[in-house]
């Protein structure tokens, strides 16, 4: 669910999803975003708490929160009360970010790939840490924590579930080490966008990640496994027989987890018929339980 939409609205479609048996209700976190930049856009934080406050079951979470605005003490002291908030329904969604508004209207630069990694490498680092103990100090290339307090601490023990965004050899070797669960959405150079080019890479990501849990001695089978839908050249969302055959393959390849857009008939990105989701929920889930 994009934070886009007017307040009713977004509530009464958040608790239709958690009535029809979604399991997570996901927003990205950003400051403006792509074609979005000049229309309404909420902060992705006090989104998630008011939907905690409208909602009983379903998890939340962000996709993603990155360094390119963020800085982890702060975001640790957010995680850490929207846990309290939503009754321990939080999870935290992370990755590099990229290059864009986000990262310049701070007065940043332009990052390349490999530095926005190395900063996220630093940045989960500090975040677990965080996440973990009441007090945290850290003197790093990145980040200075001086006696940061976490009190009382997390719901979630032993700290909020980190879902790292990752595709490439140092934001995967962060999942081995760090992550409860992994988000992939494919190539992120978004180059190969075919559905079975698409296969291909994600088969390749999963087959590194086991190679990096096991140089750290971690069952790769404790990480969730989440496949983010919608951005690439296949349209799942397109029928139930659709959307059946693309939960049957990803599944097969070990995901435990897929997150799609919800429709947007204004989006020619995600422009579906919004009653696939009902669909999906009466048709498809139970089927895949």
């Amino acid at each position: 669910m994009l934070p886009t939409d007017p307040w009713p609205e977004t509530v009464e479609r958040a608790r239709r999803l958690e009535q029809l048996g979604y399991d997570h209700l996901w927003t990205y976190d950003h400051l403006s975003w792509r074609r979005y930049r000049d229309q309404a856009w909420f902060a992705a934080i006090p989104w998630l708490t008011g939907l905690a406050a409208v909602t009983s079951r379903v998890r939340l979470g962000t996709m993603v929160a990155s360094p390119i605005f963020r800085h982890p003490v702060t975001l640790a002291k957010e995680a850490m009360t929207l846990d309290h908030i939503s009754g321990g329904r939080l999870t935290l969604g992370i990755g590099a970010g990229r290059a864009g508004f986000d990262a310049t209207v701070l007065g940043g630069g332009h990052p390349t790939p490999a530095q926005l990694a190395a900063r996220l490498a630093e940045f989960v680092h500090v975040l677990d840490r965080l996440l973990r103990q009441p007090a945290t100090s850290h003197e790093g290339t990145h980040y200075t924590v001086n006696d940061a307090r976490m009190i009382p601490g997390c719901v979630q023990r032993p700290r909020v579930p980190l879902a790292i965004a990752a595709g490439g050899s140092t934001t995967l070797s962060l999942v081995a080490r760090y992550a409860d669960a992994w988000i992939t959405y494919g190539d992120a150079t978004h180059r190969e966008r075919s559905p079975a080019g698409t296969e291909r890479v994600v088969r390749a990501q999963c087959e590194q990640l086991a190679e990096y849990c096991d140089v750290v001695g971690r069952a790769a089978s404790e990480i969730a496994r989440i496949y983010l839908a919608g951005n690439t050249d296949e349209r799942p969302l397109a029928s139930v027989t659709a959307f059946t055959d693309f939960a049957g393959r990803y599944r097969d390849l070990g995901f435990t987890d897929i997150v799609f857009h919800h429709p947007r008939p204004d989006d020619p990105a995600w422009a579906d018929n919004p009653e696939i989701v009902e669909a999906i929920a009466t048709e498809v889930l139970p089927t895949l339980r």
